[in-house]
């Protein structure tokens, strides 16, 4: 008897396994691919005869894009299943890289920017739609820290594929071998038989379901704080190396150390954020002690100019801290996305990360600009404290059944 009720359990814990696996390569994919194009700029400066100026145009279209689609391919993954619309973005995103390889120019450039930023709204809806459906309720914050962990793995080993890939094959050789790694990873997802989510419309008796709205004040609310969650790492992740060489004196070294501390630290902490945030429905309050601590840390560094292994510290703790809260953060959304509309929510509330990836340029830049390099963790110390003002109030029971 034991035997045959163990064998269901665990066939499902084999299928919930095999789905984390799926959907965490996909998101490795997305990470992967979106700093494929910036590890090539030497390459296609010289290749296409424009300026930085032009290049990273193209990456301002790819972040425009993808924040204007993000709430759309949420509706999509809904209303048509986030399976295939996964798996096409996978595609998408492939034949973008290979089509620029084939075919070098500028304007091929731009409409790869324009492709990839359409395959990556399509991630968070669909990733977040399969997991909220198939992960086990108890350990979903786990699942999650694991999801978000890949994409951060993806991101730290881009440098090296893309640099490998260059050696071997070229630059061409490597957009087009790139671009295949994305169509390859979508032909996997349809050999592990990834399961479906959303789809409303081809369930039976879905007609009878109430129809809720979407945009809700809770959603519209957690969209402010992933733009405020990017807002506060954005300048130390993109800006960190250049304002501690300048204001503070660090040789380039240990500049880069502090920064690969701080980068290596936040892919530690998101997934011990896993375990807490199964351990807790107070995600909320978790964000806001989290970035309190944070607050207090990067005012330090802002402040007092820290021997390198000082700095070092500080930065490791701060990186920590800001991945602590990476799935007590998917747990908020995910409570409170209504019954049948996490794809949307997802997407929704990832605009905001789109916003604060379209703004943090342009901010941190003009601060560095400005010769007043202190500013670029000031500030940062500034939007910590607006996310933890604004933690509390994202606090929602979960919507049973999304």
């Amino acid at each position: 008897m034991v035997d045959v009720l163990a064998a269901p359990q665990q066939g499902k814990a084999d299928s919930a396994l095999r789905t984390l696996t799926g959907i965490s390569i996909a998101h490795w994919v997305s990470h992967f691919h979106l700093l494929v194009l910036p590890m090539l700029f030497p390459f296609l400066k010289t290749q296409l005869g424009v300026g930085y100026i032009e290049l990273g145009f193209a990456l301002t279209v790819l972040a425009v894009v993808s924040g204007l689609t993000q709430a759309p391919t949420g509706y999509l993954v809904d209303h048509f299943g986030a399976r295939r619309i996964l798996l096409g973005g996978l595609t998408l995103g492939g034949l973008a890289l290979i089509i620029l390889g084939l075919h070098l120019s500028y304007t091929s450039l731009i409409a790869a920017a324009v492709l990839l930023g359409l395959a990556n709204s399509v991630y968070h809806p669909a990733d977040y739609a399969i997991l909220a459906k198939h992960m086990d309720e108890a350990r979903m914050g786990r699942a999650f820290s694991v999801h978000t962990f890949a994409g951060y793995f993806g991101g730290a080993v881009a440098p090296a594929i893309v640099a490998a890939l260059v050696i071997v094959s070229g630059g061409a050789g490597a957009l087009i071998a790139s671009g295949a790694i994305g169509v390859l990873v979508a032909l996997l997802l349809l050999l592990m038989n990834i399961p479906d989510a959303g789809a409303n419309k081809n369930r039976p008796g879905n007609t009878a379901e109430p129809k809720q709205a979407v945009i809700t004040p809770a959603l519209i609310t957690l969209t402010m704080l992933f733009m405020l969650l990017s807002l506060s790492v954005a300048g130390i992740s993109n800006f960190g190396v250049v304002a501690l060489m300048s204001g503070y004196g660090a040789s380039y070294s240990a500049a880069n150390v502090a920064l690969t501390a701080f980068l290596a630290a936040s892919a530690a902490g998101v997934l011990a954020g896993g375990f807490l945030a199964d351990r807790t429905e107070r995600h909320g309050y978790v964000a806001a002690a989290c970035f309190a601590t944070n607050a207090a840390i990067v005012l330090l560094i802002a402040l007092v100019t820290l021997p390198g292994w000082a700095l070092t510290a500080a930065m490791t703790v701060a990186g920590f801290l800001s991945g602590v809260i990476a799935p007590s953060r998917d747990m908020l959304v995910r409570n409170a996305a209504p019954p049948g509309a996490a794809g949307r929510a997802f997407g929704i509330v990832s605009t905001g990360f789109n916003l604060g990836g379209i703004v943090s340029p342009l901010l941190f830049g003009w601060i560095m600009d400005q010769s007043a390099p202190h500013w670029v963790f000031g500030a940062s110390v500034i939007f910590m404290l607006a996310t933890v003002v604004l933690s509390p109030f994202t606090e929602r029971k979960p919507q049973r059944g999304s």
